[in-house]
């Protein structure tokens, strides 16, 4: 499985497996000084655990994955022991040789390994809003519906650095990043019973993050999920213009944070967080997979940048979650866009939101921040983190790629 494709601007894409069978990609980086050749997976085989069960909650028609093998993933590891670094004698991990970008199967996933074919369900079959059955099917029915989450999740490796994070990556490892997570998008997509694609990040203690390793995730449903199934409800009823609307209502006020040709970030008027980010394409766009090549050059900068922003609000790193919403694989590609939400907890220097009663109990969000209070504060942190990368630039740091891809 050792063949080579060159992706935009020469990122050179190696596909491997690892010694159980999963598979591993590297996405070597455009300026990259790595060997091409790349070491087997020296570790003994071990089965894969068992594919996990989705439950149907008969009081909202939801799907939950009971994914037990998780139980017994790594939990904050020390730097000797971090898993996704390459490889060493002491430390035999996921990825068996350095790396720019790595993105392998998860070996405790929550969707997956198997997939609908594995299961003798079609291509397209799934739990999708077309599938999901009303609440008084349910009863027809009977209680204790299950399914197997059948799908796939995978790990992104930004950088072979112990830390990090997506903010600290050189601009050429940014956008090698951009570019797994496109090449990923459209992969995914084309597995049978995949229904929608879902890379995103954790970063921080505060979020619950198990590794420090400066990593994302890509989850591929089986399903469309709750949050998307109730934006298809919201184009059904205002129309397909809905995310055109959004931004052009966005644009024209004091929530931007940041504008390029392509993109658009800004504050949302109804922000459930005490930050929170949306990034909206110019254009209509469903999914990474169907981005130009200008667009992603763009994103990998305007990316970032934004979160070197969120680095500067204060003295340390703030905690958030990154999540890209793309359209689901075969519906309302044409009305739901390519957005970037990022959100996180922190509502002043030493405080966190909790989803206490309100919000964990009745969804119902309460803001303890004023969104455009919160809009120029991102402004203004984002001018301390641009003056900051010019001043790193300019001071032209050594050469090094085992610190995430400085060069």
């Amino acid at each position: 499985m050792n063949q080579l494709s060159v992706l935009a601007h020469g990122i050179a894409k190696r596909p491997h497996r690892l010694s159980d069978g999963r598979e591993l990609i590297y996405f070597d980086d455009a300026d990259t000084t790595l060997d091409p050749d790349r070491a087997p997976d020296s570790r003994p085989a071990v089965p894969r655990p068992p594919v996990a069960t989705m439950r149907q909650d008969p009081l909202t028609g939801e799907w939950v994955s009971i994914a037990a093998a998780r139980q017994n993933r790594v939990m904050l590891p020390p730097k000797h022991l971090d898993p996704l670094a390459p490889s060493s004698p002491e430390n035999l991990t996921e990825v068996p040789s350095n790396y720019d970008v790595a993105v392998f199967e998860n070996k405790s996933p929550s969707f997956g390994p198997d997939l609908a074919e594995a299961t003798g369900a079609s291509g397209t079959a799934g739990p999708d809003a077309a599938d999901l059955e009303t609440l008084a099917e349910l009863s027809r029915i009977g209680l204790g519906r299950t399914r197997p989450s059948v799908g796939r999740c995978e790990v992104v490796c930004f950088s072979p650095s112990t830390e990090g994070s997506f903010a600290t990556l050189s601009a050429s490892r940014a956008r090698t990043v951009v570019e797994a997570w496109a090449d990923r998008t459209a992969a995914l997509s084309a597995l049978p019973g995949v229904q929608q694609v879902f890379p995103f990040e954790n970063r921080g203690e505060a979020i619950g993050v198990t590794l420090h390793h400066p990593h994302g995730q890509i989850y591929s449903y089986p399903y469309i999920t709750p949050r998307t199934q109730k934006l298809i409800a919201s184009i059904d009823s205002y129309g397909p213009t809905l995310f055109a609307d959004i931004l052009a209502f966005e644009q024209e006020s004091d929530r931007v944070i940041l504008r390029g040709e392509h993109f658009t970030a800004f504050v949302p008027f109804a922000a459930r967080w005490p930050i929170e980010i949306h990034l909206l394409p110019h254009r209509h766009v469903p999914d990474f997979a169907e981005t130009t090549v200008e667009e992603r050059d763009e994103l990998a900068v305007l990316y970032r940048r934004i979160l070197r922003g969120l680095d500067a609000l204060y003295d340390t790193p703030t905690p958030y979650i990154s999540a890209w919403h793309q359209a689901p694989v075969h519906t309302h590609r044409d009305d739901i866009r390519l957005m970037l939400q990022i959100t996180s907890p922190r509502r002043a220097v030493d405080k966190l939101k909790f989803l206490a009663g309100s919000e964990s109990a009745m969804g119902a969000f309460i803001g303890d921040v004023p969104p455009e209070t919160s809009a120029a504060a991102l402004r203004e942190a984002l001018e301390r983190a641009d003056l900051a990368t010019a001043a790193e630039e300019t001071a032209a740091p050594t050469p090094t790629t085992a610190a995430g891809g400085e060069r």
